[in-house]
């Protein structure tokens, strides 16, 4: 597996997400939800800000396209709105429960990029989508 694999980021992303919950489980321990995922923010913004000017990859946005600009200022909302919930799910919730049913979103990307961006899925990967919307069902039924 090479550093340009796009699997090889995707483990990690995946071993990252992992760390979020347990670290936020116990962050949003005895503060509000909402003001933890705001604090989250800030922290995020200040760490990516140097590494991206120390990179060199810091460019003026304000000549970034339009079209650009948009779908990340959607992207952005989509992703506070994301947090703000899943912090509060956090906080009401267990870890190893909340989790899991975040990740039914794998389910609805694969729906979502198929009918927004065109994408096509072949039966392997239709199976291996049902297999998790299955799984999120098994964690989302009471016992």
């Amino acid at each position: 597996m090479m550093m340009g694999d796009w699997f090889f980021w995707a483990v990690l992303s995946a071993c990252f997400a992992a760390l979020t919950a347990i670290f936020a489980k116990i962050g949003v321990n005895g503060i509000d939800s909402d003001f933890a995922t705001l604090i989250r923010t800030i922290l995020i913004a200040c760490i990516l800000a140097p590494f991206i000017w120390l990179t060199g990859k810091w460019s003026n946005p304000l000549v970034l396209p339009v079209r650009s600009l948009s779908f990340l200022g959607l992207s952005a909302m989509a992703t506070g709105a994301s947090w703000v919930c899943y912090f509060r799910a956090l906080q009401l919730g267990e870890a190893s429960k909340v989790a899991p049913i975040d990740k039914f979103s794998l389910v609805l990307v694969a729906l979502f990029a198929c009918f927004f961006l065109g994408e096509r899925l072949s039966l392997r990967e239709w199976a291996g989508i049902a297999l998790v919307a299955t799984g999120v069902l098994v964690l989302a039924i009471k016992r």
